[in-house]
């Protein structure tokens, strides 16, 4: 346990070293600046019912409510229960590690208080913006099916994982790098899940599988 907080410890120090040799690099400006122009050119492609269906797919991953079910879903089956633990480990640490410390560790101003012109479709998140939690938590899930060997339902996840944060730029909320950010956090929270797991039942086995 101490060794597991010292460890914590040592990765919040690092990241907020990286996010102070960010803050002091010049060109910082003019990379966020290429990454509002690609948001801006999103938002060309706007049409009403594009307005909907990104609506519709941005709140799937809404508190990671549609996330959640599935895992409740996994868990009540037999034969996926297994699958269910990795995939809600892995949703626990990629909230942790997502929400409770990079987003707080990087404070990034989300692109809509930036470009103040934007007409946002949804209610303006007030937290900060990398990485993007929604992405976060649907790759999560994605690679804790893939590291499980749910093979036709993490190709499914997938799509949707990949639609959710195209959504979240489509909407202004988060930057293109926030999005690689929630992508390889995801990847991260997947395989550590699987990980543990693999641990806890070696361990219960001493060591024989």
């Amino acid at each position: 346990m101490i060794h597991l907080s010292h460890s914590l410890f040592s990765y919040v120090k690092t990241c907020a070293r990286i996010r102070n040799d960010i803050l002091k690099c010049k060109p910082k400006e003019e990379f966020m600046g290429i990454e509002i122009q690609i948001l801006d050119w999103i938002q060309t492609l706007h049409t009403p019912l594009l307005d909907e269906i990104m609506l519709l797919i941005t709140h799937l991953g809404d508190m990671g409510i549609f996330w959640i079910l599935l895992t409740i879903i996994l868990l009540l089956i037999p034969e996926t229960r297994k699958s269910g633990v990795i995939v809600a480990t892995a949703l626990c640490i990629d909230i942790v590690v997502c929400n409770g410390i990079l987003k707080n560790v990087f404070a990034r101003t989300r692109p809509f208080d930036v470009n103040t012109a934007v007409q946002l479709l949804i209610a303006a998140p007030r937290d900060f913006s990398f990485p993007s939690g929604h992405t976060g938590a649907s790759f999560a899930v994605v690679f804790a099916l893939y590291f499980a060997g749910e093979k036709r339902l993490w190709k499914a996840t997938g799509v949707l994982a990949v639609l959710i944060a195209i959504s979240r730029m489509y909407l202004y909320v988060h930057y293109p790098t926030d999005i690689l950010g929630g992508i390889f956090v995801g990847i991260a929270a997947g395989a550590a899940g699987w990980y543990l797991l693999e641990k806890l039942e070696k361990r219960k086995t001493g060591g024989k599988r």
